[in-house]
C-alpha cells in the first residue's frame, strides 16, 4: 500500500520497437504492472537518444524511426519494488532499470498490491478453471475476454485458451447461434485456464473486480506435460542481430 513516506522511483528504459509475448515491450510492461495492483504508471516516449550500441535515434522527419526511447515509471513501497524486480528485470530484456530512493509527501490514491506469484510451470495436480462470458462485455475500453487474458498473463497464470462458441445460452434462457448470414459480436466466450490451486484462487478478487455476470467454475486437472521454456526462447530471439 503506498502512503506518505519513504518509497522507490523505478524507471525502465527501452526501445519502442523492443517486443515481448507479440506486443510492445513498454506495453507489455504497463500491463504487468496495472494488473499487480500498482498504484500508477506513467510511459514517456522519447524524441530522440542513444543507448549500448551508441546509435542516435531521433523523430525527424527525415528520420523516421520506430527505436525511439521510452520510458516508463513508477514509484511505490520499498518491498513492492523488491518483489516485483526479479521479473521487471526479465521482462525489460536489453533495456535498462534504474531505482532512486524518494520520499511520497502526498499519495495520489491508495492502491492494494495483488499477491505476486512468480512460477508460471506446473505439474502433477493442478486446477482448471472456464470463465463463461459474453464477446460484447466490455473492460474499460477493450473487450473483457481480452482484458481477462491480460490479467492472467500479468499475474503468471501458466497459461489461458479463449474459446468462441457458436451456440448455446446462458442465464438469461436466450439461445444464441452462430449463423452464415448473420453477423453478430455476441457470441459466448470460454476462457480455460490451468495453474496451481492457490494461484487460481489468489486470481478470484481481481476476476471478481472485472467482471459482474458471469459463470466460473473449477474442476481438478492433472498436468501430463508442460515444458516450454519461454524465459530461454526470449533469451535466444534477444540475442538475434
Amino acid at each position: 500500500m503506498l502512503g506518505s513516506g519513504p518509497a522507490k522511483k523505478v524507471s525502465i528504459y527501452v526501445r519502442e520497437d523492443q517486443t515481448r509475448h507479440g506486443q510492445s515491450t513498454y506495453a507489455a510492461i504497463l500491463d504487468f504492472l496495472f494488473f499487480r495492483g500498482i498504484a500508477g504508471a506513467t510511459v514517456i516516449h522519447g524524441m530522440a537518444g542513444f543507448g549500448a550500441d551508441h546509435h542516435l535515434h531521433t523523430d525527424r522527419l527525415v528520420d523516421v524511426t520506430q527505436s525511439l526511447p521510452v520510458k516508463i515509471e513508477f514509484i511505490e513501497t520499498p518491498e513492492t519494488v523488491e518483489a516485483l524486480m526479479p521479473k521487471l528485470y526479465e521482462m525489460a530484456g536489453a533495456g535498462m532499470i534504474e531505482v532512486q530512493e524518494t520520499t511520497v509527501v502526498k499519495p495520489a490514491r491508495v492502491a492494494k498490491p495483488l499477491r505476486a506469484a512468480p512460477a508460471r510451470r506446473v505439474a502433477g495436480q493442478a486446477k482448471l478453471m472456464r470463465i463463461f462470458v459474453s464477446e460484447a462485455d466490455r473492460w474499460g475500453d477493450k473487450p473483457l475476454y481480452e482484458a481477462l487474458v491480460e490479467a492472467l498473463r500479468a499475474n503468471d497464470i501458466a497459461g489461458v485458451t479463449v474459446l468462441a462458441g457458436i451456440m448455446g445460452y446462458g442465464a438469461s434462457r436466450e439461445v444464441y447461434q452462430e449463423k452464415m448470414l448473420e453477423l453478430s459480436h455476441n457470441r459466448p466466450m470460454v476462457l480455460t485456464v490451468i495453474d496451481a490451486e492457490e494461484k487460481l484462487l489468489g486470481f478470484l478478487p481481481l476476476l471478481d473486480k472485472m467482471v459482474k455476470d458471469c459463470l466460473v467454475v473449477m474442476s481438478d486437472a492433472d498436468v501430463v506435460k508442460y515444458t516450454h521454456d519461454y524465459v530461454e526462447t526470449e533469451r535466444r530471439q534477444e540475442a538475434r542481430p
